[in-house]
C-alpha cells in the first residue's frame, strides 16, 4: 500500500474539489494513484471535474506578433501583477515577440539564444531582472507558419491564439480565435480525442450510473452511454461547440458556411501550468513563535 501523505491529500482536494475525507478514501482505494482516485471521484459525483487546469496563478504577459504569413505567442512571466504592468515590461514582450518573428526561432530555448538589440534574449531579460528587481523569465512560445488564412487575438493579454484556416477569410480565422481564448477547447476534432480519453470518459459516465440503470438492456445502456460521451466530444472539440459569436450554431457551421477548414490552433494563458506558492504571513509568524 503506498503512503497516503497529507500533501497527496491536498494535491487532489485542490484538483477534484472534493472534502477531505473524500479524497483521502480514493486515495486509499486507489493506492496512491491520484488520477484513478479522481476518476472514483468523479463516478462518486464527489468531483465534477478535474481541476488541474485551472491552477494558474503565475503572473506576466503573452505578446501577440504577425507578420507576412507567420503568427507566434510569446510567454513572459514576472512575480508579480504589479511589474506586468510596467511599460518597461509591456514593450519588451512586444519587442521578444518581434524577435521571434524576425529571428526565425522555432522553440523558446533558440528565441532566448535570438539578438534583441546588442545582446541575446536571454541577457535581455537578465538586465530586466536587474533593473526592475525582480525575476522574469521567457517561458514559451507558439509559432504558426501559412499560406491560408492567419489571424491572432489577444484578450488583456492574458490569452493569445492563433488560428490558420485553409478557406474562409481573417474575419472568419478572427472570431475562431475569439471563440478559442473564450472557451479553450481541449480538441479540434472528434478525430484529435484519444480512444483512451473516451473510453475514460465512458467508464465514468457508467460509474455515475445506479444499479437499477446499469440493469437495462446491454443495447439501452450502450446506447444511454454513447449519448452521454458524444455530449462530451461536442463540449471538448472546437467544431462542435456553439460558435460564441452565433450561439444559435456551432464553429462547424460556421467553418462549412464558409467554404471552410481549421489547420491550425494554437492557444497560450498566462501561468498554465505553474502553481504559485501563496504565503499565509499570519501562519508563518505563529509558526515562528511556536504557536503553531
Amino acid at each position: 500500500m503506498a503512503e497516503i501523505t497529507a500533501s497527496l491529500v491536498k494535491e487532489l482536494r485542490e484538483r477534484s474539489g472534493a472534502g477531505m475525507m473524500e479524497c483521502k478514501k480514493a486515495l486509499v482505494e486507489n493506492n496512491g494513484d491520484i488520477e484513478a482516485a479522481i476518476d472514483a471521484l468523479r463516478k462518486s459525483g464527489a468531483a465534477k471535474a478535474d481541476k488541474k487546469a485551472d491552477r494558474v496563478a503565475a503572473e506576466g504577459l503573452i505578446a501577440v506578433a504577425q507578420k507576412n504569413g507567420v503568427a507566434v505567442l510569446v510567454e513572459v512571466n514576472s512575480e508579480t501583477d504589479f511589474s506586468s504592468r510596467n511599460e518597461q515590461f509591456i514593450q519588451f514582450t512586444k519587442d521578444v515577440a518581434n524577435v521571434a518573428i524576425d529571428s526565425g526561432a522555432a522553440d523558446v530555448e533558440a528565441l532566448k539564444a535570438a539578438k534583441l538589440g546588442g545582446s541575446t534574449v536571454e541577457d535581455a531579460v537578465n538586465e530586466l531582472t536587474r533593473t526592475i528587481g525582480e525575476k522574469f523569465e521567457v517561458r514559451r512560445m507558439a509559432k504558426v507558419a501559412t499560406d491560408g488564412v492567419l489571424a491572432s487575438y489577444s484578450h488583456g493579454g492574458r490569452i493569445g491564439v492563433l488560428v490558420a484556416l485553409k478557406g474562409g477569410d481573417e474575419a472568419l480565422a478572427k472570431g475562431i480565435a475569439m471563440h478559442v481564448a473564450a472557451m479553450n477547447p481541449e480538441f479540434v476534432h472528434e478525430s484529435d480525442i484519444p480512444a483512451e480519453y473516451l473510453e475514460r470518459e465512458k467508464a465514468i459516465e457508467l460509474g455515475k450510473m445506479s444499479e437499477k440503470e446499469k440493469a437495462k438492456p446491454a443495447e439501452i445502456l450502450e446506447k444511454i452511454v454513447s449519448g452521454k460521451v458524444n455530449k462530451i466530444k461536442a463540449e471538448k472539440t472546437l467544431v462542435g461547440q456553439p460558435y460564441v459569436l452565433d450561439t444559435e450554431i456551432t464553429v462547424a457551421d460556421a467553418l462549412k458556411k464558409a467554404g471552410a477548414e481549421v489547420v491550425t490552433v494554437s492557444r497560450l494563458a498566462v501561468g498554465e501550468g505553474i502553481e504559485k506558492v501563496v504565503d499565509n504571513f499570519a501562519e508563518e509568524v505563529m509558526k515562528q513563535a511556536g504557536l503553531a
